[in-house]
């Protein structure tokens, strides 16, 4: 005989087991979840890293680059201040050596005379170069171009 009693146990015990099913499920998605949150921190913390250790290759790099742009800034620098050192000396030659060729050329002038003759004559020579009134000041005056580098721009041309 059945009893109502035994039905409504039979039917709590599916009831019961359902709900532990439901239950294990439950579990088993929340289980599935944290081992997905886990793994997706995990790439997560991976990105991360690899995105640290590019930025740092990359400033290394930088920093090599920069080291090396300020090394060849540095060598520019000094080869332009030699370069300008050496143009100031090539302008005082200049100079001078237009102040010589002018001073040849009073002295051409006068040795030749008014009428294009020339004055051969040592002592009329002399006399005129005494009597005149000259810039002699740039005659016999040395160059001030250093030794080393009066050939400089030859020895670069071979």
């Amino acid at each position: 005989m059945a009893s109502p009693g035994g039905a409504s146990s039979g039917s709590s015990l599916l009831h019961n087991s359902g709900a532990e099913g439901l239950q294990t499920v439950t579990d088993q998605k929340k289980r599935k979840r944290m081992i997905s949150n886990r793994e997706s921190a995990r790439r997560s913390r991976m990105r991360k890293q690899k995105q640290l250790s590019d930025l740092i290759t990359e400033s290394s790099q930088l920093q090599k680059e920069n080291s090396q742009a300020t090394m060849l800034l540095n060598i520019i620098t000094r080869r332009c201040a030699t370069v300008e050192a050496e143009n100031s000396i090539l302008r005082a030659q200049v100079m001078e050596l237009s102040y010589a060729l002018e001073s040849l050329d009073e002295i051409t002038q006068s040795i030749r005379g008014s009428n294009n003759m020339v004055l051969w004559d040592g002592t009329q020579l002399m006399n005129s170069l005494m009597i005149s009134s000259w810039n002699f000041r740039y005659i016999n005056q040395p160059m001030m171009a250093p030794a080393e580098k009066m050939f400089y721009y030859r020895q670069g041309a071979y």
